[in-house]
């Protein structure tokens, strides 16, 4: 399956729920949607690959790294019902992108205004890592929605993980020299010979929030660069 194979964002949704490219990982999301976490026990996992989600006239594009096992995977949207996506709906809401600042479901009515948001990988990998070969085979997904996404000029990436993907499903991890593709360092600005704008950002993992890697004013000086540079029409 190639992105250009998938004409519209409709399409590319449907593609990535009914995707089994990957053993492993479909292995894993239905064991632990049977398996359960405890806390919801009366919950119905998704457990299936968890498509993108937002406003397909996005000017904002976030790419995060995969659904979490017991967030995504048991919600089917992106971010929803985990602490990650507590940082991230927060800041969205409050930066005028997204309509609330919690998620808790994938019916809760939330809706998102120019702003877009996607992943490297769209099953919820084993320890949150998933494989090189995994990530190439759900490249497309995110290629074809770069490719659909045609008013995106800020670009969020969550991690080295999402940058670097997002870097090789936009084109530019070929096109540009190693020296001269956008580095991954935190809050760090990169503009694209287009004209996109690429943040780098830590993932608000519990990992990096608990140990103080990623500050609630390192989190907010991402969002708030992202809203100036829309508003300065970048």
């Amino acid at each position: 399956m190639t992105a250009s194979a998938l004409p519209t964002i409709s399409s590319v949704n449907r593609a990535v729920v009914s995707c089994t490219r990957c053993p492993r990982l479909r292995a894993y999301c239905r064991r632990v949607a049977r398996e359960k976490k405890r806390a919801f026990a009366g919950s119905t996992y998704w457990g299936k690959p968890v498509p993108g989600f937002g406003d397909p006239q996005a000017r904002l594009l976030i790419v995060g790294l995969a659904p979490a096992a017991h967030g995504a995977n048991r919600t089917g949207r992106m971010f929803t019902g985990d602490s990650s996506g507590d940082w991230l709906y927060d800041a969205l809401h409050r930066y005028g992108f997204a309509s609330q600042a919690r998620s808790v479901s994938r019916d809760d009515g939330l809706t998102l205004a120019d702003c877009y948001i996607a992943a490297a990988a769209r099953c919820a990998p084993p320890g949150n890592k998933p494989g090189r070969v995994e990530l190439e085979r759900c490249r497309a997904y995110l290629a074809a929605e770069v490719r659909l996404l045609s008013r995106v000029r800020v670009v969020i990436t969550l991690g080295r993980v999402a940058h670097d993907a997002w870097l090789k499903a936009a084109g530019w991890w070929e096109r540009l020299a190693p020296r001269e593709r956008p580095p991954f360092r935190h809050a760090t600005a990169s503009v694209l010979p287009d004209g996109t704008v690429v943040v780098a950002s830590y993932h608000p993992s519990r990992q990096n929030t608990n140990t103080g890697k990623l500050t609630r004013a390192m989190w907010d000086d991402v969002f708030r660069a992202g809203r100036e540079m829309l508003r300065g029409g970048s």
